[in-house]
């Protein structure tokens, strides 16, 4: 009986141990939130919702923002060098003069988004869902390789 109870506790703390260092991250809903200048650089924000937010200048340098939703958010001058932005939803969301050096767009939905004056140097943007017009306007400043994927940014474009 004694074996069974101490078996019984190693299992318990071996399963609270487990919950505790692998629960994932959870997602934060920043929704219509006036996030002027905040910064979010390195941080793992994988999924999390900034729709209609104001990230006017806001630094989102080297950060994980796979699956996020900024749609309709305001995100002139934002920094998103180095940025995972894998399957995110970036619809009509505006991101005049940002950076997006070397920033990783791959699967993003971005059909009505404003890319205007942006900075696309070495960005991956394979599948993602453009308007012909605005593809056209980004082959215009389109240069350089993304260091992680390997990909030519003109390439991802389709630029002629």
């Amino acid at each position: 009986m004694m074996i069974l109870v101490k078996v019984f506790c190693i299992v318990l703390t071996f399963i609270f141990t487990f919950l505790t260092f692998t629960s994932p991250v959870k997602a934060l809903d920043y929704t219509k939130r006036d996030l002027f200048e905040a910064d979010f650089s390195g941080q793992n924000l994988s999924g999390s919702i900034f729709n209609k937010a104001n990230l006017r200048s806001s630094n989102f340098t080297n950060a994980n923002l796979q699956k996020v939703s900024f749609f309709g958010a305001n995100m002139d001058s934002a920094n998103l060098e180095g940025a995972d932005l894998r399957n995110s939803v970036l619809d009509s969301a505006r991101l005049t003069r940002a950076n997006l050096h070397n920033a990783i767009l791959e699967g993003a939905f971005a059909t009505n988004t404003k890319f205007e004056k942006a900075n696309i140097e070495g960005a991956d943007f394979t599948d993602v869902i453009l308007r012909p017009d605005v593809e056209e306007i980004l082959c215009e400043s389109a240069i350089g390789t993304n260091p992680v994927t390997g990909r030519n940014t003109r390439d991802t474009l389709y630029c002629p």
